[in-house]
């Protein structure tokens, strides 16, 4: 059989080939500290699991609206209008199975060979994954450690050519944790102007995870961008929902249709109850939320002062998400290589940075979403690894 080029074109995520790795050294009997896989150790708040109950009860077990639910919709309307005083309608809201749907979409809707589409490097690997599978050309945008894991406004805008169709964005960032000042996001939607075909996909999937006082600057904050601006958010990472695949996605008018249409093609609608607790997640108290993410920022100054700690690696402090980004370079290792014999010899599951683009060689991501005890015992093997192991 032959199948159509663009699928020898596709990637994946390694951390969930990491993931299943350590599940198989586990069951073996290797005692396995997982630091490699993104998703909250935190259960979901009980309020939300209670309201799919609930929703089962109340006999919500069909269809709903492809765009998701009417209260849902203007749920994520309020919360976006209480967060960051700007107006969204509903009718502008999808909600989508999932945070990577929203990518899938806006890449496939203006990706095709000849084509350019601007992504972060390193970033989430789908991004690229995605551009390559429809034919575009990813065109990288460097992630630089010495500019504190910011991208930089400037240096973008430069990237920009006559076949751009597409630019990604991600603050606060998956793998680094940096987080994107708005003065640069100023310089960069000003500079903007000058190409007002070229379409913006905002990832902002963690945008409730900051640390040392930071204020998340939403895109959707930018009039003049609106009109071409897509953004990326849901409930995985904010509520511990990882594994009930909800998302949502903000689309300007003129785009709106084609997402709702790709949506009945796709996956006709996300699941009913689910959506119901999505409402609740949004409409209910948010003590978790600010008690998961202190939780997070304790964990993250602990394993910064700890990476720092093991010779030849050097972290700086991330001010987002929940990953640390250590440079490696030093130890002699190559990043990947690094990262597969910590988890084979000592059972500590990290994912290389090349993982997540060309500049990451040189880094592994570390995950903090996992408990103090967890996280000391594991960068303690790690240290002892390097001691005993010089690249």
């Amino acid at each position: 059989m032959k199948t159509v080029s663009n699928f020898d074109r596709i990637g994946e995520e390694n951390a969930f080939a990491v993931l299943g790795r350590a599940g198989v050294l586990a069951a073996g009997g290797m005692d396995v500290i997982n630091l490699g896989i993104g998703q909250p150790d935190f259960p979901t708040p009980e309020n939300i699991v209670e309201a799919a109950v609930k929703a089962l009860r109340d006999g919500h077990h069909g269809y709903t609206d492809a765009t998701g639910i009417l209260p849902l919709r203007e749920a994520v309307s309020a919360d976006l209008h209480r967060r960051y005083n700007t107006e969204v309608s509903p009718a502008n809201v999808l909600v989508v199975p999932g945070g990577k749907v929203t990518m899938f979409t806006a890449i496939l809707m203006f990706g095709e060979a000849g084509g350019d589409i601007l992504y972060p490097d390193p970033g989430f690997p789908i991004y690229r994954s995605m551009i390559e599978y429809t034919g575009a050309t990813p065109v990288a945008i460097p992630i630089r450690e010495e500019n504190g894991f910011a991208f930089s406004a400037e240096e973008t805008l430069k990237l920009i050519g006559p076949n751009t169709r597409l630019i990604i964005l991600n603050s606060p960032a998956n793998p680094c944790g940096g987080i994107t000042p708005k003065a640069e996001i100023d310089k960069l939607v000003a500079g903007l102007a000058d190409y007002p075909d070229v379409a913006i996909l905002s990832d902002e999937i963690y945008d409730q995870m900051l640390y040392d006082g930071e204020q998340h600057v939403s895109l959707l904050t930018y009039p003049e961008i609106r009109d071409r601006l897509i953004v990326l958010n849901g409930w995985s990472k904010t509520y511990a929902m990882t594994g009930w695949r909800l998302g949502y996605s903000i689309w300007p008018d003129r785009l709106y249709n084609m997402a709702r249409k790709l949506a009945v093609n796709a996956w006709s609608c996300v699941n009913a109850p689910a959506q119901y607790a999505a409402l609740e997640a949004l409409t209910g108290p948010q003590t978790a939320v600010g008690e998961m993410v202190a939780q997070f920022d304790a964990r993250r100054k602990s394993v910064v002062t700890q990476l720092n700690d093991i010779p030849g690696v050097s972290c700086i402090t991330p001010k987002g998400a929940f990953y640390a980004f250590p440079n490696v370079s030093q130890t002699g290792w190559k990043a990947k290589q690094l990262a597969s014999e910590l988890l084979e010899q000592t059972g500590v599951a990290t994912i290389g940075g090349p993982d997540f683009g060309t500049l990451g060689e040189g880094y592994i991501r570390i995950s903090y979403a996992n408990s103090q005890e967890n996280i000391t015992r594991a960068l303690t093997r790690m240290k002892e690894f390097l001691a005993q192991n010089p690249g």
